[in-house]
């Protein structure tokens, strides 16, 4: 069973996101909070797995509150939520190691996707918050030839980088194996390689992956 922490300043939207969770038969929403000061306080007496994190809150924010949950627990897995596609939030919160990213006017299906993910160690960026917050723009290259791919060859991207085979990619992201192929072969062909290594190489070398890079 997966314990989440739902974290957001509105009732309302943590009732929805609640409503979808409940349906889900391997996932518990054990606890709610509506600050990042509660959020902190809740993740050092419940027992949690994942942290549905909104952005944009009063006080504290999503973003130091992400930095600190994952100080007291450095295993807890945060999926950031944002308002809209456009939020220029979301690359921060990466860095100070978000899991996954999604907006809150995301189908149920694809949330559910992302807490999967992210509790399996997977990164997982939702394909709108994607076209918007390229791999680039969240390391500040703006030179490096990964701008040049698209939101759903990102997401394929991250999960080849994390060392994922075909059908892992196509459980992730619910493509057929066949389709994740396809993408992989667009990404090499658009990157100029011609395997795993040099997309791992020239990952390094553009500063995507890093020595001390996420799991």
């Amino acid at each position: 069973m997966i314990s989440v922490l739902l974290v957001d300043d509105h009732e309302l939207i943590r009732t929805g996101v609640r409503g979808i969770l409940d349906n889900a038969p391997d996932i518990e929403v054990a606890a709610e909070a509506s600050t990042g000061e509660e959020a902190i306080d809740l993740v050092q007496t419940t027992a949690i797995d994942v942290v549905l994190m909104d952005v944009n809150m009063p006080g504290m924010g999503g973003i130091e509150a992400t930095r600190r949950v994952l100080r007291v627990n450095p295993d807890l897995k945060v999926i950031a939520l944002t308002v809209l596609d456009d939020d220029p939030f979301p690359s921060k919160l990466h860095e100070v190691g978000a899991m996954g990213f999604l907006t809150k006017g995301c189908p149920a299906e694809e949330m559910l996707r992302a807490i999967y993910a992210v509790y399996e160690g997977h990164h997982y960026i939702a394909s709108d918050v994607a076209r918007k917050h390229t791999l680039t723009e969240w390391q500040g290259n703006a030179n490096s030839p990964f701008k040049q791919l698209s939101s759903r060859e990102t997401q394929v991207l991250l999960q080849i980088l994390e060392g994922q085979k075909n059908q892992e990619i196509s459980d992730i992201l619910s493509l057929s194996p066949k389709t994740v192929s396809t993408y992989r072969q667009r990404i090499y062909d658009k990157l100029a390689i011609k395997n795993d290594v040099e997309l791992t190489r020239l990952a390094y070398r553009h500063g995507i992956l890093t020595d001390n890079s996420s799991k």
